[in-house]
């Protein structure tokens, strides 16, 4: 193989892999948020349901507070009826129990309503709970592996730099040059020969010059995309069963 072409094959894959390694650890800022935004979302359902159980009990009370009132005008209604002296008392009277016992059964219907809206509550209560606890033991895996991961990857990327720096040192200069100013335009500036058309722009080879890259001795730019081109080592052929 030529050694131009060697080096700029490997040359290509460690800056395929940096430039990779790079937007990967450029993105964990935005995936450790997502993962705050999640754990945020999971407490505030948990607020939310400790905050509308806090209403019901609190509306209850109300409730509870009212219906003591109504029962305490209700004994003094009938407390009252036994000293009434005249018949437009008594029916003035039985009235306001009338109207307080109206008014008490709403408040039992109130009452009750919240009693069995508390059921609801309760259960959401508990479900927003386990919800919580175990986003919260997901959410801390995953940033566990965030975190081993830009570990990894700036480890990955300081040895990358050095094995670049390497290959860089064996590249003919005016090779490099190239490589470098295709690498600025096209992102990548190496690709495969794939069934006789360029991988990365897909323009088709000339036959003379796809069958001269099989013998990995020259170097070639396409004549689209001007990146350098090479053809992969064929793969072995399996060998026959019982041979």
């Amino acid at each position: 193989m030529h050694a131009d072409l060697d080096c700029l094959i490997r040359l290509s894959h460690i800056d395929l892999f940096s430039e990779s390694a790079r937007r990967r650890i450029a993105d964990h800022p935005s995936l450790v948020q997502g993962l705050d935004t999640r754990l945020a979302s999971a407490t505030a359902a948990l607020e939310a349901a400790r905050a509308a159980m806090a209403d019901n009990q609190a509306n209850r009370r109300a409730i509870e507070k009212d219906l003591a009132m109504i029962n305490g005008r209700l004994s003094k209604f009938k407390d009252q009826l036994m000293e009434v002296k005249t018949n437009k008392e008594y029916t003035a009277m039985l009235k306001e129990i009338e109207a307080a016992q109206t008014e008490l059964r709403r408040l039992e219907d109130r009452l009750l309503e919240r009693m069995l809206e508390a059921d609801d509550l309760a259960v959401r209560q508990k479900e927003a709970e386990a919800r919580l606890a175990q986003d919260k033991g997901v959410i801390a895996g995953e940033r566990a592996q965030l975190e081993a991961e830009t570990v990894r990857l700036e480890r990955e990327l300081g040895e990358a730099v050095s094995a670049r720096a390497l290959v860089v040192s064996e590249v003919t200069a005016a090779v490099l040059a190239t490589y470098e100013t295709v690498r600025a335009k096209r992102g990548a500036a190496v690709a495969e020969v794939k069934g006789g058309y360029c991988s990365a722009c897909h323009v088709r080879l000339r036959p003379q010059v796809a069958n001269e890259l099989r013998t990995q001795a020259l170097l070639f730019q396409c004549e689209s995309c001007q990146r350098f081109l090479y053809h992969p080592p064929a793969s072995p052929e399996p060998a026959e069963a019982g041979a």
